[in-house]
């Protein structure tokens, strides 16, 4: 019998992270269509809060991780819970983080 895959967002209410929820849980309902069962959004009334859980493991908190992710950041971190396989196309590739300590002014 196939796992049953759930993706919960708590999220604060009252720092109007609602949209951004909502809008991140349609993108991953879409991403993973047949591989996710259910999105849930979780009001919460701790301040700051803004969690994502797959399958009741923590994927990401804003807190700990100082911040809301890129979506395909969050994306592969989820893939890799409930479709380890799955392939995300565009979204798989890293970009190559720019060399600062080389780049010389041109004049």
């Amino acid at each position: 019998m196939k796992q049953e895959n759930r993706l919960t967002i708590e999220y604060c209410a009252k720092c109007k992270f609602m949209m951004r929820s909502a809008w991140i849980a349609q993108e991953l309902l879409q991403t993973f269509d047949g591989d996710l069962d259910e999105a849930a959004l979780r009001p919460s009334l701790i301040p700051g809060v803004w969690q994502i859980f797959a399958n009741d493991q923590l994927v990401w908190d804003r807190k700990t991780e100082r911040g809301i992710p890129e979506l395909k950041d969050l994306k592969r971190r989820v893939r890799d819970i409930i479709a380890p396989d799955k392939d995300l196309g565009h979204a798989e590739t890293v970009e190559p983080k720019p060399e600062t300590g080389n780049l010389k002014r041109e004049t």
